[in-house]
């Protein structure tokens, strides 16, 4: 029977009976409408909670087209040109789009733009290069042959760039595009207010103000097709304008490059180690976000409606996880739920009332056309989540976008049912709490709290070739039974570890945020790592971690001797490495299966003759069973003490270390899998010499989890997958109780 409560759908205009037919079969006690669509009276009538969605910087065509110099704005660079002679051309918009952006000509280019030697790096004199406005043409003369030129150009963003993704997804054909405009203006700041107060007065039936979201777009720049060119959904590209540029430097006493958001052309990407000029710009803007977002929460909760921020579009400024976040008086966050990882930023953000989920699949016609089938998304989508949910609940869930195509869908209806009764009992069952957590694990890196289950990300939810080896951590660790933080370097470099920290897991490539750059440069920091493993910490590295691009002290991973593995960057190639045989039975491989034959052909063809340079001890064939992702070439274990237990093709892929009263673990790497969020599970239990507490409430099936509510007297298994599973679990008292558990199910048990 269909339970009530904590669901919010959508509907639009002249759906109202079905809507009242969908809402009783899923519960739903609120109603939303989305980009594009209205509620009707009819619908309003059915006596539920009314979200509205409200864009506070777009769908005021009528006032941004008398003020075209108060849109958006961003830094721009154009491809790099080759200089034949001693003048070259740089075309301004060849590879934009050019219906999203428009150079700034009205702001005095000489003084907002730059050209830059790519060759040399070096900034061209201003008297050097002139702008033809008619052809949006650079021209420099003084050139040096050879070298390549590029110019960094401020222009507005014409289109918003949500609203632009939806009607080109939507085929919305000639509906007026909405053009965003930026409050950093008075003008429009002072629109932008009394719009949105007379809105309040005019709307007096919507109880939740749904900002979608607020001022400043995440970075989201698309080509002359049409296409994505420049994504990072932390990105703070599309939030500058000269003024807001003037007022920077009057505050901060120095003046910001536009190479400071160009950054050579990864447009200060979160992966990038942040500079001074990154970190500055967003406490600058965050500063001047937040205190317009606060009066907007003030404006709602006068007119006795809650304020609800969607953790999406423009989110940038906001913070949610830089201290102060409370002091907004938001109500709520709202964000879409693409796997545990996402889930997790949502759940986990401070100082609001409570936290909403949107679940997938968007109700657009990519998804809801004929012939495919949405239910097989929104499953997967549900088990991913809720092994999150289980760690950090979500008070709410709901979807989004056209209801009328998801009612033409039984089966998806169907599904919805079922995962929206799930969600509720869940939450019935343990009360909103969270499932007990046995260890304290810290995830190490440049942006710490700041960026708390944002790393390793481009696109949200969307882990790419480069990314998936390290996103797996987070997405392995969101329904673990663990304590996660995220933690910076100077944190670590200002009080220490935490006394209640059980591990500390550090990975990425070399020169990232997530490894640290030439943070790895202080001794302090290493110092303190060491002496905490020492004592017994426990520390994880991942890929490259704690590594330094510049070969330091014969070490590229600076912990090397923590984790017992190093990386050869060809500099030490005339010093041998010897690697002692793999271990193929241990605690953190228990779990691990590894295919029969494939395990007799290792033992089979044994070990290479330790030949100088070679790498000696090193099996002929591979063990395998393990996905470590894309390969890290060439490590090699420090010394023959360290206990191999994968070093299939040249190179070590599991390593663990002994260090004092501690212990180092080294992966390659780590995709999201069952079985990989098993291997880190025993990882991070062996390492921090937990290994006796590991069997309690564990499952022999890595396909299916266990969660443990002590305040709520029961405990949960559920079943990560489409297809029937079996499992044990072990209880505290040395009993084991078996379950059978269908596709996607979820059994209780009380303790």
């Amino acid at each position: 029977m269909t339970s009530t409560g904590r669901f919010t759908l959508p509907s639009e205009e002249n759906f109202a009976e079905k809507t009242k037919e969908l809402a009783e079969l899923w519960g739903a006690d609120a109603i939303r409408n989305s980009d594009g669509t209205h509620l009707d009276e009819s619908v309003l009538a059915l006596g539920k909670k009314i979200y509205s969605a409200y864009f506070p910087t777009r769908a005021h065509n009528e006032w941004i087209t008398l003020h075209m110099d108060e849109t958006p704005q961003v830094y721009l660079l154009t491809g790099r040109v080759l200089a034949e002679a001693d003048i070259v051309d740089v075309p301004l918009m060849d590879g934009f789009f050019e219906e999203q952006l428009k150079p700034n000509r009205d702001a005095d280019p000489h003084k907002y733009w730059e050209v830059v030697d790519r060759t040399t790096n070096e900034v061209v004199d201003a008297s050097l290069w002139t702008l033809d406005e008619d052809t949006d043409t650079v021209h420099v003369s003084g050139a040096t042959p050879m070298h390549e030129y590029t110019v960094s150009f401020l222009a507005y963003i014409i289109w918003d760039p949500v609203e632009m993704y939806n009607h080109l997804t939507n085929g919305w054909g000639d509906k007026e595009h909405e053009i965003p405009f930026d409050i950093y203006h008075p003008a429009t700041r002072k629109f932008v207010f009394d719009t949105f107060e007379q809105w309040l007065k005019d709307n007096p039936q919507v109880d939740v103000v749904r900002f979608t979201t607020f001022f400043y777009q995440f970075t989201l720049l698309f080509d002359q097709k049409q296409r994505e060119k420049v994504v990072d959904w932390f990105g703070c590209a599309c939030t500058v304008s000269p003024a807001a540029l003037d007022d920077f430097e009057k505050e901060y006493g120095y003046r910001l490059r536009p190479e400071d958001f160009v950054d050579g052309g990864a447009y200060n990407s979160a992966w990038r180690v942040p500079r001074k000029a990154q970190r500055d710009w967003i406490d600058f803007l965050s500063g001047f976000v937040r205190a317009n977002v606060k009066k907007l929460a003030d404006m709602s909760h006068a007119a006795g409606k809650e304020a609800m921020m969607f953790l999406g579009d423009q989110w940038i400024g906001t913070e949610p996880y830089k201290d102060g976040f409370e002091d907004l008086g938001l109500d709520a966050v709202v964000g879409s739920i693409g796997d545990g990882t996402t889930t997790r930023m949502i759940a986990d953000i401070p100082g609001v009332k409570y936290t909403e989920g949107r679940f997938l699949p968007y109700f657009f016609p990519d998804t809801f056309y004929e012939g495919n089938d949405p239910s097989i998304e929104a499953w997967d989508n549900w088990r991913k989540a809720r092994r999150a949910i289980l760690r950090s609940p979500i008070a709410r869930m709901g979807y989004g976008g056209y209801l009328s195509l998801a009612a033409k869908f039984p089966k998806f209806v169907d599904a919805v049912e079922h995962i929206s009764d799930e969600f509720r009992d869940i939450h019935d069952r343990t009360g909103g709490v969270a499932a007990e957590g046995e260890l304290n694990v810290a995830i190490l890196n440049s942006w710490g709290k700041m960026r708390s289950w944002m790393a390793f990300t481009v696109a949200h939810a969307l882990p790419n070739k480069q990314t998936y080896s390290y996103y797996g951590i987070l997405e392995s660790l969101s329904g673990m039974r663990v304590n996660v933080r995220f933690i910076s370097f100077d944190d670590v470099l200002e009080h220490g570890v935490a006394d209640d920290i059980d591990v500390i897991i550090n990975g990425g490539p070399v020169d990232t945020a997530f490894t640290g750059g030439d943070v790895w440069k202080n001794p302090k920091l290493t110092e303190t790592l060491r002496a905490w493993v020492r004592g017994g910490g426990a520390f994880v590295g991942v890929g490259e971690p704690s590594s330094l691009a510049r070969f330091q002290a014969g070490r590229f991973f600076q912990l090397a001797d923590v984790l017992g593995v190093d990386e050869e960057r060809y500099q030490t190639l005339s010093v041998d490495k010897y690697f002692p045989a793999v271990t193929p039975e241990h605690f953190i491989t228990a779990d691990v299966h590894v295919d029969p034959a494939a395990r007799e052909a290792w033992e089979k063809a044994g070990y290479r003759i330790p030949l100088s340079g070679c790498g000696g001890g090193q099996g002929i064939k591979p063990l395998g069973g393990i996905d470590f992702g894309e390969p890290i070439a060439n490590t090699f274990p420090v010394n023959e003490d360290v206990t191999l237990l994968r070093a299939d093709g040249g190179q070590v892929q599991l390593a663990v270390n002994e260090y004092g009263k501690g212990r180092g673990v080294y992966v390659s790497g780590l995709p999201y899998s069952a079985a990989n969020a098993r291997l880190l599970e025993r990882i991070l239990f062996w390492a921090s010499h937990n290994e006796d507490k590991y069997t309690a409430y564990s499952s022999t099936n890595p396909e299916c989890e266990v969660a443990v509510f002590p305040d709520a007297g029961q405990y949960c298994v559920i079943n990560n997958t489409d297809r029937p599973q079996s499992t044990d679990v072990a209880l505290p008292d040395g009993s084991v109780e078996h379950f059978d558990l269908d596709q996607s199910a979820i059994a209780w048990r009380n303790l």
